[in-house]
């Protein structure tokens, strides 16, 4: 939905910079490449002993204190754990009072030891340096001034060193109530991923002097380098040393807000509040990096099998007829289509879990829903967390009388969204997920909708400060934008909370943290502060959200959420927010989304065409050749916006019908992903340096990715292009879309053709890859019948392939073996002086041969030698081509380019069609092919 605080007009500009200058206290510099300035002289280290549960336990004494952001707090507790073999934990809060920091419920982990009751004094001859070493990694401190590293066993390279050896680049170590600071050095060739929610104009690696601001903020992603929607304060970092790839990352878990300064050589923390907690992941590949860090925050959450079709929406669907006509059209448009939604157009006054009487009456929307469920479509509609008060309203009712709502000085906080004055509900609350989950099951009854969409949940406020419902005059007054502030509203800057003494860069323009949120100073369940909780809001209500729709009937939830922390991606999938139909915002699309499987929300994507108005014509049409691949696929548009279906226009049909034809024969393929991910935490979309780590040309690109490991997309990214220039890292390429269409590459761009109708994705040697027919829904699609391309280096005689499908009953709530309703099957392929074998092995199959599914093609791709076969077999018995209806086939293929050192050999298409082999059974097929001298 609209973003009220994304285009901010130049009254409300300079209304902004007059609030920023009423506030005392530094903050956030935009020039950030000078000198830092220095707070203190830090802390010392005056003990250190081993816990009984394997880790330190230490003690720290600040070393002069200052009054710079407030007083130092003068004792802290140092902890310092290697919880796995390539997992290290260091922790630091103070000693004598407990601090606020994530909540062990919400996010799951071990809690480190108590502080002890007395504290030796310092030892006359403290050791100066020392380490503590792990599997993986090694913790070392020095004492005086306190600083630790951490560094990679294997190869003693530095990962994290917080000393700034004498240089000017940073300072010591700063704990204070509310502003800590700490830093660490890196090496100039370091490249730098993560640190969202943003908009990267650089594209995906972190870029030197950009502001780096987390605290999440409704303000739309057409704002770049601002804080937007969702806070991830963790990077991954990616060296080349000699010619060998080593990535790890670092987590800095803490919910407050902070700005991260990178320099290039250094990268810097300043936060408001909490606790250090840093986690660092040894890696040491892009893969080992995220199964790590997601064994940590949690795995992506399973995904039902539907979510992977196209989505349409619109904020504007202003009855059902339309909805219907929409559902209608894609149908005579031949355009795949899955799920429709609905924006608040179908609630009464905008109020939640409300229909409105008159243009979505509910017997007309249940006859609707009986259709489109029949054919195997499915039905989403937005939530916001801001509850609506009218005393006729039941659940407003009902949370008044459960104590739900968040509290300012002792009353429900006031503030305003869609349907004028709302309370917020407060998710810390066990009362309010109860109350919340009975909310959803009423409207679940009303309305027997597939799936949530919670949206505003940053939270987003029209308003700011504390604010009273005025008298006399109708708030909201039906006429005009419904997000200007109606309320009468007075700023709070009388606490500390409020008004912090150092200022993050909130809204990239350090508004006061306040602003058009929920106050900073309310409070949640057991006195915890917004100021703590407030980037939390969001995923909170995705896990109450969660927990509601798996109670409902134990079917597996599918939850889509504008605002995410840490382990979000464990309950909900992701979009990028308000975007723009730009070519620059088709661009900034595929960095977001490739950084949030980074974050290990992994079904993530971006608005197709641009939730803003308007794309062009041609703009839409490269916009679903790249959206047809993101993991999440949506088309959803603005309520000012001209209508942007993408039958709207005769060219994208085609280029929808193309792309999302390809991504339906995919879905065997995506869903497998899927499964990854929630097992290992793999992403969907990834950057190429994920499949080629070591390949230093791809560590910034970001105008292609991989779906899985060997699936590369090549979009057309500028207006009037028709060719694009796409790098293809060593080995064989093979188009998808023209399987004889072959790229041998050493490792360079190539110009590839791309009409309008045209994107150009390609499959790397050594896979399998499982494709089905398609279809116009992923229901009928799933039950086609399975080709398998397995692909060889081109011409090669030797070589091997593999790959692996997972299927199951996409309802049952959890995504895993054993349970009687999964299939997983792993496919492997060889080339041995001219005999080629394919086979499987098949776990679990009963579940695969009571669906009936089966394999009817096989196509191998780069095979060299002659088209001559002898010695075809399957499931070792003889089979003649031609006798049966199978047939074994071979065609010569096509190469871009010449190259040379022998790299433009000959190489084969053969298709093996006619199979009839059951999914869900083991299989082996093997034939010669003569190899030519």
């Amino acid at each position: 939905m609209f973003s009220p605080n994304s285009l901010l007009s130049l009254s409300s500009l300079y209304v902004l910079l007059v609030l920023v200058s009423c506030f005392s206290g530094g903050g956030y510099s935009s020039s950030s490449s000078s000198a830092p300035t220095k707070i203190g002289e830090g802390y010392r280290l005056i003990s250190i002993e081993e816990t009984p549960d394997g880790g330190f336990l230490g003690y720290l004494q600040v070393k002069q204190k200052n009054n710079i952001y407030g007083s130092d707090i003068p004792l802290l507790k140092l902890y310092v754990k290697h919880e796995t073999q390539d997992r290290s934990r260091v922790y630091i809060t103070d000693a004598e009072k407990q601090r606020w920091e994530v909540p062990y419920n919400l996010l799951p982990r071990e809690q480190p030891p108590a502080s002890k009751q007395t504290i030796g004094r310092s030892r006359k001859n403290p050791i100066t340096v020392s380490e503590l070493a792990g599997s993986e990694l090694i913790f070392s401190y020095t004492a005086d001034p306190f600083s630790f590293a951490v560094k990679r066993k294997s190869n003693g390279q530095t990962l994290f060193n917080s000393s700034s050896g004498g240089s000017d680049s940073f300072g010591e170590m700063v704990f204070k109530d509310q502003y800590l600071e700490i830093s660490t050095q890196l090496p100039k060739d370091a490249s730098l991923y993560g640190l969202g929610e943003n908009t990267q104009p650089h594209g995906i690696k972190l870029y030197p002097n950009d502001p780096y601001t987390l605290y999440t903020t409704d303000v739309s992603a057409i704002n770049l380098n601002t804080d937007l929607y969702g806070s991830h304060p963790v990077y991954m970092d990616l060296r080349n040393v000699g010619g060998e790839p080593y990535a790890h990352a670092v987590l800095l878990l803490n919910s407050n807000g902070m700005d991260v300064f990178y320099r290039g050589n250094s990268l810097t923390y300043k936060i408001i509040g909490g606790v250090f907690d840093f986690y660092f992941f040894a890696g040491p590949t892009p893969l080992g990096v995220v199964d790590q860090y997601t064994s940590l925050i949690g795995r992506p959450a399973p995904m039902p099998y539907w979510s992977l079709g196209f989505h349409q929406c619109r904020w504007g669907y202003h009855n059902l007829s339309v909805v219907e006509d929409v559902v209608e059209n894609y149908k005579k448009a031949k355009i795949p289509l899955d799920v429709i939604w609905n924006d608040d157009d179908h609630m009464d006054g905008h109020k939640d879990f409300t229909l409105n009487p008159t243009n979505y009456p509910r017997s007309k929307l249940l006859a609707f829903l009986d259709k489109i469920h029949s054919m195997g479509m499915k039905y989403i509609v937005i939530i916001d967390p801001g509850i609506g008060v009218n005393s006729s309203y039941g659940v407003y009712q009902r949370g008044i009388a459960n104590d739900v709502f968040i509290k300012y000085e002792g009353e429900p906080y006031l503030a305003q969204v869609w349907p004028g004055a709302v309370n917020f509900p407060d998710f810390l609350n066990p009362k309010t997920v109860a109350w919340w989950g009975d909310e959803i099951r009423r409207f679940h009854e009303l309305v027997p909708v597939d799936g949530l969409w919670i949206d505003m949940n940053e939270a987003s406020n029209f308003c700011s400060g504390k604010c009273t419902i005025p008298k006399g005059k109708q708030c909201p007054s039906g006429t005009g934008p419904g997000w200007i502030c109606c309320l009468d509203c007075k700023n709070i800057t009388k606490t500390r909370w409020d008004d912090p003494p150092y200022k993050i860069n909130a809204s990239g323009l350090q508004v006061p943290i306040g602003f058009k949120t929920i106050a900073t100073s309310a409070v949640h369940y057991n006195g915890v502060l917004e100021y703590n909780a407030h980037s939390l809001y969001g995923f909170s209500q995705s896990i109450a959200t969660h927990k509601a729709l798996q109670g409902l009937k134990g079917k597996r939830p599918f939850i889509l959420s504008r605002s995410t922390y840490v382990g979000s991606g464990q309950y909900a999938a992701h979009w990028t927010g308000d975007n723009k139909g730009t070519w620059e915002d088709l661009r900034y699309s595929i960095t977001t989304v490739l950084n949030f499987g980074l974050f290990g929300v992994t079904m993530v994507g971006a608005d197709i065409c641009g939730f803003y108005p308007a794309p062009t014509e041609e703009l839409c049409n490269r916009w679903i050749e790249v959206g047809a691949f993101y993991p999440f696929s949506r088309d959803h548009a603005n309520y000012y916006s001209p209508r942007q279906e993408l039958y709207q226009w005769d060219s994208v049909t085609k280029s929808a019908q193309n792309a999302l034809g390809m991504r339906y024969k995919l879905l065997p393929y995506l869903y497998t992903l899927t499964y990854e991910a929630h097992i290992s935490g793999a992403p969907i979309a990834r950057p190429l340096f994920f499949s080629f780590p070591a390949y230093k040309e791809c560590y910034g690109l970001s105008t292609q990715f991989f779906i899985g490991n060997s699936l590369m997309v090549s979009p057309v990214l500028e207006q009037g292009e028709t060719k694009v220039k796409a790098l293809f890292p060593p080995g064989s390429w093979y188009s998808v879309f023209d399987m004889t269409q072959t790229i041998v590459s050493k490792g360079q761009y190539f110009t590839l053709d791309a009409p309008l109708h045209v994107v150009n994705v390609h499959l790397y040697q050594n896979t399998i890859l499982p494709m089905q027919q398609g279809g116009m829904i992923s229901k009928e699609a799933r039950m086609t019948p399975f080709t398998l391309i397995v692909t060889f280096p081109a011409g090669a005689i030797e070589g091997q392939a593999k790959g692996n499908l997972y299927l199951d009953n996409d309802e049952l709530p959890e995504m895993k073996l054993g349970n009687g309703y999964s299939t997983y099957v792993e496919l492997y392929a060889t080339l041995n002086q001219g005999t080629v074998k394919v086979w499987s092995e098949v776990q679990e199959g009963k579940f695969a041969l009571d669906k009936g599914w089966i394999i009817e093609k096989i196509t191998v791709l780069g095979l060299g030698g002659s088209g001559e076969t002898s010695a075809f077999e399957i499931n070792g018995s003889p089979v003649t081509p031609g006798a049966s209806n199978i047939e074994l086939s071979s065609v010569e293929q096509k190469h871009l380019q010449d190259l040379e050192d022998g790299l433009n050999k000959k190489s084969l298409m053969a298709e093996v069609t006619g199979l009839n082999l059951p999914v869900g059974k083991n299989f082996a097929m093997s034939w010669k092919m003569r190899v030519q001298g």
